[in-house]
């Protein structure tokens, strides 16, 4: 059995692997395991106490396009003091997690007997990330402001708040955890980003435009959901969203899902102002009537 490389954080936190769906249950569920169990015998969640259940040092430096490393034999995690206290943050649990799945040697095994070379070094990295949003955000408090707030935009900004994690993170951990065909979105106005590949002409022209468009920053969606709404979407200025965004008034309605190729898919959406974040947004897909059927 070959021993991976020290953890490398480079890829955002909490974005979907392209491996993420090749991952078995039983894989997720013992990295979950594992999590868990960790961050129950910690004495607290700020940085220090989550690196001294491995009686690791903790070094902030300048790592480049890195952001973070775990280093097993010297035992010390390098965090990249240029990024965010959030990011650091979730960066710090990843490398945490792969010092986790360092020491199972039958997860471990399990992995190289299902994927090589790239795709193992992928499938590595998003279970790591599973890792570092159970220790971040535990079941019991997924359970808690699922129950409270619903799968909802409130919900996302309720999860990073409580949690201390970006609104990604959290909006990832929601779309992992939550039940029905779910979709999930943070929006804003069009800035330096450009827009998806691929995206129409109409759509272009919009954000060249005088009056920035409303875009689709990250996305996520539950298990059931086979659809994806891709960054740099378009929001229609008609949108319930957008309305959202101008008035800083949380809204919920029916509305629709805005795929960039023009197709409206009916949902119930909840759209919550959340500051310079722009807009957290729930889209719930509706159900087929029996006149629909």
């Amino acid at each position: 059995m070959t021993t991976p490389p020290p953890g490398d954080a480079s890829t955002p936190p909490a974005e979907a692997s392209t491996e993420d769906r090749h991952l078995s249950a039983a894989q997720r569920g013992r990295m979950r395991e594992l999590a868990a169990g960790y961050a129950a015998r910690l004495p607290g969640r700020d940085s220090e106490s989550l690196a001294s259940g491995l009686g690791a040092r903790l070094v902030y430096t300048d790592l480049g396009e890195r952001d973070g490393a775990y280093d097993p034999e010297h035992k010390v995690i390098l965090v990249d003091r240029k990024a965010s206290p959030q990011r650091q943050r979730f960066t710090l649990a990843h490398e945490v997690s792969h010092a986790l799945l360092l020491g199972d040697d039958d997860l471990l095994s399990g992995l190289h007997d299902s994927f090589e070379d790239e795709r193992l070094e992928q499938a590595i990295e998003t279970l790591c990330n599973v890792g570092a949003a159970t220790i971040l955000m535990p079941p019991d408090l997924l359970s808690d402001l699922l129950r409270r707030f619903g799968p909802t935009g409130r919900g996302i900004h309720e999860l990073s708040r409580r949690a201390d994690v970006s609104a990604s993170s959290a909006m990832y951990a929601l779309a992992d955890e939550a039940q029905g065909q779910i979709i999930f979105a943070i929006c804003s106005r069009a800035g330096g980003k450009k827009l998806e590949e691929g995206s129409s002409g109409r759509q272009r022209r919009a954000v060249l435009g005088a009056q920035r468009p409303v875009v689709v920053r990250a996305s996520a969606a539950t298990k059931e959901v086979k659809y994806t709404l891709g960054a740099g979407t378009v929001v229609p200025d008609d949108h319930l969203v957008v309305g959202v965004l101008d008035s800083g008034y949380e809204v919920g309605g029916r509305s629709y899902v805005p795929f960039r190729s023009g197709r409206k898919m009916p949902a119930y959406a909840d759209a919550y102002p959340d500051g310079k974040r722009g807009v957290l947004v729930s889209f719930r897909l509706e159900e087929k009537t029996e006149k629909q059927a």
